[in-house]
């Protein structure tokens, strides 16, 4: 199956390249530039793609992204919240359309490149938050490209982490041999992960219940641990009241 994947350089969506090119056959990444403040997660992409030998394209969605107010990825003013990734508080992270704007682009770009499938990294531990993480968005979405694309084309979109756990990911990429400190998941964007936004919060937990080794520097590498308890907490104050 001659495959695109949409990569962000985060651990989802490289450990997704890596697995595609040992079980499949990698044609090439794909990547969005659309004025998110973790920037530099593209060249983190784009090394993943030098690593597996496959061309690496950049779209610059920077006039869309601007349209796309309100996030806390896409917007100066407004902080990305410390904590689990859980937390009701992580919702201010949604881009209004993001994952329907670029696999759009990704399925026309596999078409005129004469590919099988287009691969993203929705994961099941995202269904809560983002709406077009969720398994009705693919088989949606699937259907819509189905009749964009009638009579030029036939595209898979090929998500095999859509029930997976964040955990099972981190494994996944333990299974791969994939360089977990060459992937990029903080949403704030400075010069070392942070280790207390959601996306860190979450990768330290996953890369911990996975037993794989994480090499990557966090500016606070425990916190993980007291926002986890804090979740916790809070999940069986609501059990107890609703109880």
């Amino acid at each position: 199956m001659k495959t695109i994947v949409v990569c962000s350089g985060g651990l989802d969506s490289v450990t997704l390249a890596h697995k595609v090119a040992r079980e499949h056959s990698l044609q090439g990444l794909i990547s969005f530039d659309y004025g998110q403040r973790h920037k530099k997660e593209l060249d983190y992409a784009a090394e993943t793609a030098r690593d597996l030998g496959v061309p690496h394209n950049i779209v610059d969605l920077k006039p869309v992204g601007r349209l796309l107010t309100g996030s806390s990825l896409t917007s100066d003013d407004v902080a990305v919240p410390d904590g689990h990734y859980a937390e009701e508080t992580m919702r201010i992270t949604v881009v209004p359309n993001r994952n329907a704007i670029m696999m759009t682009v990704a399925f026309g770009a596999a078409a005129s490149a004469g590919a099988d499938a287009v691969a993203a990294a929705m994961h099941g531990g995202d269904h809560f938050i983002y709406p077009d993480c969720r398994p009705d968005f693919v088989h949606a979405f699937q259907a819509m490209q189905d009749h964009a694309l009638e009579g030029v084309a036939h595209i898979r979109l090929y998500t095999p982490f859509i029930h997976a756990s964040k955990a099972d990911i981190a494994a996944e990429a333990g299974r791969l041999g994939v360089p977990v400190d060459r992937t990029w998941s903080c949403y704030k964007g400075g010069d070392v992960h942070c280790g207390r936004c959601g996306t860190c919060v979450e990768r330290r937990e996953a890369l911990e219940l996975a037993r794989v080794l994480d090499p990557t520097v966090y500016t606070d590498r425990e916190y993980w641990k007291q926002a986890r308890a804090e979740h916790a907490k809070r999940k069986f104050a609501e059990r107890s009241t609703h109880g």
